[in-house]
């Protein structure tokens, strides 16, 4: 069985609602997802499952939209897709914590950067279905405006970096 990481948007941040991580597990295991596990209260879950990436993704949406009465949005990767988000990071320089990687469900239109706003020196670059933006002074009084990034969810580089490893050692995990 594939390992899967779901990050789902607008949880326990004030968008769609709150979303107890401990019934996000129960929910992914009604669903008959094995060896899940969450990582801290922002929708980030692991677990095994049949299945391609779109049945799966498509399994938990619904799933979601039955409990919460709509589903927040889903974005599925696997461990070698966060790995490759890690290890490519187009801003080495940056602090983990300043650097977020927006993860779309599919890849934004290439004129997607013609609509940049960056007045605080923000550096945004994108990489297939992600985007990556540093804040050099905190993504909290930053003022970027990008509309691709609405379509999806970030992390930080460190939180990308855990959920990899948490990946890799569901993987090596033998049941």
């Amino acid at each position: 069985m594939a390992v899967f990481v779901a990050l789902l948007r607008a949880v326990n941040v004030g968008g769609t609602g709150a979303l107890p991580m401990a019934k996000l597990k129960a929910l992914c295991e009604e669903i008959g997802f094995t060896d899940v596990m969450t990582y801290i209260q922002s929708g980030n879950v692991l677990f095994r499952s049949e299945g391609d990436e779109a049945t799966v993704q498509a399994r938990l949406e619904q799933a979601l939209a039955r409990k919460m009465g709509t589903s927040p949005g889903v974005i599925l990767r696997s461990r070698e897709a966060l790995d490759r988000v890690a290890d490519n990071s187009p801003f080495p320089h940056a602090k983990p914590n300043y650097l977020l990687v927006s993860f779309l469900p599919d890849a934004p239109p290439k004129d997607a950067l013609d609509k940049l706003v960056a007045p605080g020196g923000e550096e945004v670059h994108i990489a297939g279905r992600e985007i990556y933006v540093h804040y050099p002074d905190g993504s909290g009084r930053s003022k970027l405006k990008l509309p691709a990034l609405k379509a999806g969810t970030s992390r930080n580089l460190n939180t990308v970096r855990k959920l990899a490893e948490m990946a890799r050692e569901l993987e090596e995990r033998r049941d």
